[in-house]
């Protein structure tokens, strides 16, 4: 899972807390963990959804104004067949 580093530091500092993934087939699985430039990240669950369901809490959770701002970043990615809302989080360096 490619993650922008301007998203890496939030999620670090803990702002940023979901990811959504629209894909062929998942990289990361739930309980495992991410190596990435600012250090280590947990994988959390991981739920198998609509797009339509975002709700606006989820949208802030994943770094988004509102579900409006959302719906646009959504329309940049491409298509896949499978769409999840991943939780995420920061275990430390990895060192």
């Amino acid at each position: 899972m490619l993650l922008k580093l301007e998203v890496l530091e939030a999620i670090k500092r803990g702002e940023i807390t979901l990811q959504f993934r629209r894909w062929t087939r998942p990289t990361v699985k739930p309980g495992g963990t991410l190596k990435t430039k600012v250090g280590l990240l947990k994988i959390g669950r991981i739920d198998d959804m609509s797009p339509d369901d975002v709700t606006d809490v989820d949208a802030r959770k994943a770094g988004f104004r509102d579900v409006t701002e959302f719906r646009k970043w959504l329309g940049t990615m491409k298509e896949g067949p499978l769409f999840q809302r991943i939780e995420v989080g920061y275990l430390g360096d990895g060192q």
